[in-house]
């Protein structure tokens, strides 16, 4: 019988199923940050458990970790307190952390994959929605809530509903200057927040092979905010070259057994899916958001829709939306002033993103008006910036580097976008309040945010 990628990798995964109910899933890698975990662990104690599989589980602090001097005490002190329980966690269970200082810290959507924790192949959880980084890999990677998050350490089992599968194909070839952020946006604003809801969906066709593995990264990160449970991308050449070599991916005999297994995942030919989708990959332009939710976005050089445009069900909430970010229906937003530019985030705090970034500020000099936050997403990445010389290109230009976490992505940190400011951001949610209280974001890519930082004001970076 035909199977899809996802068909694949979950049956080989399942436990036990349920008639009419859920299914046992093995999970492969879980990953911890000190949000989602405190009541998990509380719930081990409280039933004197032990975690089943410790070296199974990786733990970092992100979220609530500031992005300037590093080496002294948080100051907030709910923060605070949430770095050192995750700290306490992993000493009493046993478990490995790469906390507060530790080289491998970073944002823990970004380390899995550069030390080669996250393989093509495997099931990945995490008490966190943007665990759907991981599918970029072919594996089955997904989000799970608290209560989830204690189950996996008792029994590194979940129990879950199967998804139905959904495949996107990207037809031809992407513009020049087109990113795979603007994939993802442009995917959302066509299927809506909900358009992916109750499917995982596999990304497919000539314009996904192109990517290299940072930009599948940025796609299939992205696959929740159009409500999918996660998103994929099959394993290839380009996958294979990443992960060889990195500290946990498998070495010698190991490696050519796993590669062989590796190269079978794909779906067969005749797989039939339950939903597909097909775009031309030479229509996506640039790509920004204009309201409240990453679905409510156009090309850069659009127009905000027109009331009539929008579907009468839909109508307060676009006008709510459009409310608190001081914009109007059918207004143009290309030349309109900023105030901050974050680039950073799991969605685009890698080496590529700043490469990227870098390239285009080259020579060129920071707008007065904005204050940009340039935030890797982990010290390999800021390593890495240092080693390739992009830290004096940024400097030269005006810019500061910060140091790794999630930052102003959303308001945990003290990297926070004040009331009533405009944010060129990479990072994944414009949420009301998502950058800060009162914040107005607009999301982007990181050519967009470079071209907005050097000239105060969203600019095309094509032009």
């Amino acid at each position: 019988m035909s199977k899809t990628l996802f068909d694949k990798i979950w049956d080989a995964h399942v436990v036990t199923a349920v008639t009419d109910g859920p299914t046992q899933i093995y999970i492969d890698r879980h990953f911890c940050h000190e949000v989602t975990s405190p009541q998990a662990f509380d719930g081990l104690r409280k039933r004197g458990l032990k975690v089943f599989r410790p070296e199974k589980t990786t733990l970092s602090p992100d979220h609530n970790i500031p992005t300037l001097n590093q080496d002294k005490p948080i100051q907030d002190p709910i923060s605070k307190n949430q770095v050192d329980t995750l700290s306490k966690n992993a000493a009493d269970f046993g478990l490995t952390l790469y906390g507060l200082g530790h080289e491998k810290n970073g944002i823990i959507h970004v380390i899995g994959p550069e030390n080669g924790l996250t393989q093509p192949g495997m099931t990945i959880v995490c008490g966190d929605s943007h665990t759907s980084t991981h599918g970029a890999f072919g594996a089955i990677a997904f989000g799970i809530g608290t209560s989830e998050v204690e189950m996996v350490l008792a029994s590194q089992c979940i129990l879950q509903p199967r998804p139905k599968t959904m495949r996107i194909n990207y037809n031809g070839k992407l513009k020049p200057g087109v990113t795979a952020k603007d994939i993802a946006l442009y995917t959302i604003s066509q299927l809506t927040t909900g358009g992916a809801t109750g499917y995982f969906v596999e990304y497919a066709g000539e314009a996904i092979r192109n990517l290299s593995m940072e930009e599948r990264m940025t796609v299939c990160n992205l696959s929740i905010e159009m409500g999918a449970r996660g998103g994929m991308i099959a394993p290839d050449e380009t996958t294979f070259a990443y992960v060889q070599g990195r500290e946990f991916a498998p070495k010698g005999e190991a490696w050519d057994k796993a590669l062989a297994y590796w190269k079978a995942l794909k779906s067969d030919d005749d797989a039939k899916f339950d939903r597909e989708i097909s775009f031309d990959a030479a229509s996506i332009e640039p790509w920004i958001t204009y309201g409240t939710n990453p679905g409510m976005g156009m090309a850069i050089g659009g127009a905000i829709p027109t009331i009539d445009q929008i579907d009468e069900a839909g109508r307060i909430s676009f006008e709510k939306s459009l409310n608190y970010m001081g914009f109007k229906p059918g207004e143009k937003l290309e030349g309109k002033q900023i105030d901050y530019v974050f680039l950073g985030s799991c969605t685009n705090g890698r080496i590529e993103d700043f490469r990227a970034f870098a390239a285009y500020v080259k020579g060129k000099k920071k707008a007065d008006n904005v204050i940009a936050w340039l935030v890797p997403g982990s010290w390999m990445v800021e390593k890495q910036i240092r080693a390739e010389g992009l830290d004096k290109i940024l400097t030269e230009a005006g810019f500061e580097l910060r140091q790794p976490g999630c930052s102003a992505c959303l308001a945990m940190n003290e990297d926070k976008v004040p009331a009533g400011k405009y944010a060129v951001s990479t990072s994944n949610r414009n949420f009301e309040g998502r950058q800060g209280p009162g914040a107005r974001t607009i999301l982007a890519g990181p050519l967009v945010a470079a071209a907005a930082a050097v000239t105060g004001k969203i600019t095309d970076p094509r032009n």
